[in-house]
């Protein structure tokens, strides 16, 4: 290994460590608690350091973003892959095979919501500097919302542009995950509104 490959390597474990210990520290006290000062403490380096990789908190929120987008597309895939195989030969594409793809899809996204409230906030509430919707947008984020298209396409309806109904199916699992995270709905009611939400707005 190259001198030159050995610093590239080292950049990119410094980088690993970084994100990783802004993570772990917004899951244990919010995402006011990530300073900077803060993190060089944790990690044990200087805060010029911590400065020669993110320019700041906002370049760190955004790359907690990336792997939690990341993150949430194999978790959706996953899920949507294991529903299918469960259904078995054949079934899969049935009304309930297909329903069963969907209804585990959404419960994947709500339960990634739940497991990782700062990484979510840090995806979809807070600013990281990530374009959405737009040419500049980063490879995961396209790649997150893709994971979404690909089981939902099927249940678009005829007439309707899958990636505007992925969008507003998209839309109402936030909506979801953050209002009851703010316990503005009842923590209880969770499988019914997915069910509810699967079999009217889905065309299965």
């Amino acid at each position: 290994m190259s001198v030159q490959e050995r610093k590239q390597r080292e950049r990119a474990e410094r980088e690993r460590l970084i994100v990783a210990t802004a993570r772990e520290l917004s899951e244990e006290q919010g995402w006011d608690a990530v300073t900077t000062r803060r993190l060089a403490e944790r990690i044990e380096y200087s805060q010029p350091v911590l400065y020669s990789h993110f320019r700041g908190k906002r370049e760190i929120i955004g790359a907690v973003a990336l792997q939690g987008a990341a993150e949430l597309a194999a978790e959706l895939r996953r899920a949507s892959t294991e529903a299918e195989a469960g259904a078995g030969a054949g079934a899969s594409a049935s009304v309930e095979g297909v329903r069963g793809r969907v209804t585990a899809l959404a419960r994947a996204y709500l339960d990634f919501a739940e497991r990782n409230p700062a990484v979510y906030d840090a995806m979809f509430q807070l600013d990281g500097g990530l374009a959405f919707a737009a040419e500049d947008t980063p490879e995961a984020l396209k790649d997150g919302f893709a994971a979404l298209l690909e089981t939902l396409r099927d249940v678009a309806g005829e007439g309707v542009e899958p990636g505007l109904f992925t969008e507003v199916f998209w839309a109402s699992l936030h909506g979801l995950a953050t209002l009851t995270r703010a316990r503005r709905l009842p923590v209880g009611d969770a499988e019914r509104r997915v069910w509810l939400l699967v079999s009217r707005l889905a065309v299965v």
